[in-house]
């Protein structure tokens, strides 16, 4: 196996392996896992396998989680369909910059995400070192965030399109979820910058401390966590990958952030992901 780092900062093609072989080959999945653990994004090429052999190798990994809103592949729970069709709008709503399911109690560990079919040129997704993006910070704002708490929705996200009745539906199932602004990685100790656009509000702000008069709590606290959830547009955090069919990606959630590029006519975009279960994060 090679590994080509892509960036400076985030990102790396593996070549001359098959991920087949890696259900199987415990020495290959614990290179590949050491490898993630290093780059935090691993991306291939020319990966030929079924969904039933998609859904083992991200397994290995962990168990996998459903969504609630996306739904899963009848035969293959675990797997979803991210499809884009030449029947949307050209000007539908793609995506913003996130971590995957940040909205639970126990977001994602990371991803297998596959391109079946893809625009000839066009929606590329972009992932994002917060890992980096927490150590590039001011001294004075890593001082200001210490300790502070943000609460995070999938009410004012998937469902912000539903009615009203079906959105408290879904936000009765999953209650808003409430993470450290700044997380440490449970495998590396790294301090990891945990907002993104699942974040609706810094839930413990509003303290003595922190507080003089009414601007300061609002828009204080909301002008801080833009500019927290900003940090993932930085260029120099990020990488970006030009899918073809039968490439991969494979990424640590909990230590970046990613975004499916929106820049494409309406045509066809056909990505299967197995999403796999994480931990709380403290």
């Amino acid at each position: 196996m090679q590994v080509e780092q892509l960036t400076c900062s985030i990102g790396a093609e593996l070549t001359g392996v098959s991920l087949v072989d890696a259900i199987h080959d415990d020495g290959l999945f614990a290179e590949i896992r050491s490898q993630l653990l290093r780059h935090r994004v691993l991306f291939l090429r020319k990966q030929d396998f079924t969904r039933a052999e998609h859904v083992a190798f991200a397994r290995r990994f962990g168990e996998l989680e459903d969504h609630p809103v996306a739904g899963s592949d009848p035969e293959h729970p675990g797997l979803v369909r991210i499809y884009k069709s030449p029947q949307q709008p050209a000007d539908r709503y793609e995506n913003a910059w996130h971590a995957d399911g940040t909205w639970r109690n126990a977001p994602a560990f990371g991803a297998v995400l596959r391109c079946v079919e893809c625009p000839p040129v066009g929606g590329d997704t972009m992932w994002a070192n917060m890992v980096l993006a927490y150590e590039r910070l001011p001294q004075d704002v890593k001082l200001k965030i210490e300790g502070l708490r943000a609460r995070h929705s999938i009410e004012a996200s998937f469902g912000a399109v539903m009615p009203i009745e079906k959105r408290h539906a879904l936000k009765a199932q999953f209650p808003d979820a409430e993470h450290p602004v700044v997380r440490i990685h449970p495998e590396t100790g790294e301090k990891i910058l945990f907002v993104n656009a699942f974040a609706t509000h810094i839930s413990n702000y509003h303290t003595p401390e922190r507080v003089r008069y009414g601007q300061d709590a609002s828009p204080g606290a909301a002008q801080l966590l833009n500019y927290l959830i900003s940090q993932a547009c930085i260029p120099e955090y990020q990488v970006r990958w030009r899918w073809q069919p039968g490439s991969v990606a494979i990424w640590d959630n909990r230590s970046t952030q990613h975004y499916a590029v929106m820049d494409y006519p309406p045509c066809h975009r056909k990505m299967e992901r197995a999403g796999i279960i994480g931990d709380i994060p403290y």
